[in-house]
């Protein structure tokens, strides 16, 4: 009869590769959301509005499906928090130009220059949280890169 309260193939939870994930995250979230504060806004609302800002081009549209496939999230909740940002005047949506059920999105001047000065805490919160890993970071990020790769 086995002692363990669970049926794992794991001795304790962390030796779960997906519960130190769980774990990690939540502690970058944390810091993420701390450092977001002051400019009223949440991570993903930062995500998005950079993802559209940095999408933007002259010469092609960025549609709500187009952000979601960048920032790997959902659509509807995508569209939910383009919502968001609109309200605040951060995020313009107009009619796409050559694709009626689409939205073209645009980030307001004001969009843009918040998504500017947020990128920089967010960049230096990452600095610090992965700087634990010194010369591992590159390894690191090869090697979250594979994994989502792998999800396709």
């Amino acid at each position: 009869m086995s002692t363990r309260p669970l049926p794992s193939s794991f001795d304790q939870p962390s030796e779960s590769p997906g519960f130190l994930l769980w774990q990690v995250l939540l502690q970058w979230q944390r810091r993420q959301r701390k450092a977001l504060l002051p400019h009223k806004l949440t991570h993903v609302q930062f995500v998005l509005l950079a993802g559209i800002a940095w999408l933007e081009s002259p010469s092609d549209c960025v549609t709500q499906a187009r952000l979601a496939h960048h920032a790997k999230t959902d659509p509807m909740m995508t569209s939910q928090v383009v919502r968001t940002l609109e309200g605040r005047g951060l995020v313009e949506r107009h009619q796409h130009p050559t694709d009626t059920r689409a939205r073209a999105l645009r980030a307001t001047p004001e969009g843009k220059a918040l998504a500017a000065d947020a990128l920089k805490v967010v960049e230096e919160v990452d600095r610090e949280f992965f700087s634990v890993l010194g010369s591992d970071v590159s390894q690191f990020h090869s090697l979250l890169s594979r994994l989502l790769r792998e999800e396709g």
